[in-house]
């Protein structure tokens, strides 16, 4: 009987003993592995050179509910987290304290998605890209307005942003300014294909040529389908060492971007930007040219226009002229249009 009770005692014992070890099991389960965001969405930290271990845990517990912030932290106190801490964007999302302090603590990084924009000036690029990446803006242009920098990848200060292809691109948050500038080259070349080259040849123009008479067209409408039609007009002067006059390198030179009328004044501006005062095109882009706008120069129209401007409509279009006498009228009606609308 006494057995008996022993037995039955032992099994409540060893009963209780086993909810208690499951239930430890859950709740370092739920610790190690319930949603460390709040809402458990994905969410990001960044973790600069000058961060410590409460700093970060400081982030993470911004980013956190709770409970999964109090794990990352005592996961970092056993793992002595803040003799290794590597800087970088990491991903605090719905994978658990523990899935997210492996991420963090070994360096696996979550990429950016940058975005090259057609933006009209180094200054204004770098800033775009200095807002996703840890580098400063400073940084960068230290390198972009650098000759000999800017001399590794076969560019100069004029040249370096036909370097740059709108488009989007995977980065760590980390790079450096210098390994960035070899990642856009590399990209550049890529671009570049075998079949673009050829192109750029048959129409006697170097890729850097084509990417500043890119940069041009660009300027001068938003149109696409018109594009070819304007890159093969600048392409006939350029053939006749005809000066290009294009307004957009006026307002270039003049750093008046957003002038809708062109004067006399604005011609006479002694820069080399100024393609009404130096033939041929001017030292490089104007800004960073949009794939649309190159793709229009390589496959430009072959006609025999040498002359454009604004259609009167204000349409965004342009009327073309094979004769100046044309294009005097031409010029004459947008004129009168700009003088109708009061537009200076």
């Amino acid at each position: 009987m006494k057995k008996a009770r022993r037995q039955k005692k032992g099994g409540r014992t060893l009963k209780i003993a086993s909810i208690v070890v499951l239930a430890i099991l859950l709740v370092g389960a739920y610790l190690l592995f319930a949603p460390m965001a709040h809402g458990s969405k994905r969410t990001y930290i960044f973790i600069d050179d000058d961060d410590t271990a409460d700093s970060v845990y400081q982030k993470v517990s911004e980013k956190s509910s709770g409970h999964a912030a109090w794990t990352f932290r005592k996961l970092g106190a056993i793992s002595g987290y803040g003799s290794n801490i590597h800087t970088g964007r990491y991903e605090i999302g719905n994978g658990g304290a523990l899935a997210s302090f492996r991420r963090i603590r070994n360096g696996l990084q979550a990429p950016v998605n940058l975005t090259i924009n057609s933006v009209r000036t180094v200054d204004r690029l770098a800033a775009d890209i200095s807002k996703k990446m840890m580098f400063s803006k400073q940084e960068l242009l230290q390198i972009l307005q650098n000759r000999d920098s800017c001399a590794k990848y076969g560019y100069s200060p004029e040249t370096i942003i036909a370097m740059f292809i709108p488009n989007t691109y995977d980065l760590y948050w980390n790079i450096s300014p210098s390994k960035f500038m070899e990642r856009m080259h590399k990209e550049s070349k890529r671009f570049w294909t075998f079949e673009r080259r050829q192109k750029a040849d048959a129409a006697k123009l170097s890729p850097n040529q084509v990417m500043t008479l890119a940069s041009i067209v660009d300027e001068e409408t938003a149109n696409t389908e018109e594009m070819p039609k304007i890159a093969g007009m600048y392409i006939n002067r350029l053939r006749i060492d005809m000066p290009l006059q294009a307004d957009p390198t006026v307002k270039y030179a003049n750093k008046q971007f957003e002038a809708r009328r062109i004067y006399n004044s604005m011609l006479k501006v002694d820069n080399p930007y100024n393609t009404y005062k130096y033939k041929g095109l001017p030292p490089g882009p104007i800004r960073v040219p949009s794939v649309a706008a190159i793709d229009a120069v390589l496959n430009h129209t072959h006609h025999d226009y040498l002359y454009m401007c604004a259609k009167e409509d204000f349409s965004g279009t342009h009327n073309f002229a094979r004769t100046y006498e044309e294009h005097q009228q031409n010029a004459a009606r947008y004129a009168k249009a700009l003088n109708e609308r009061g537009i200076k």
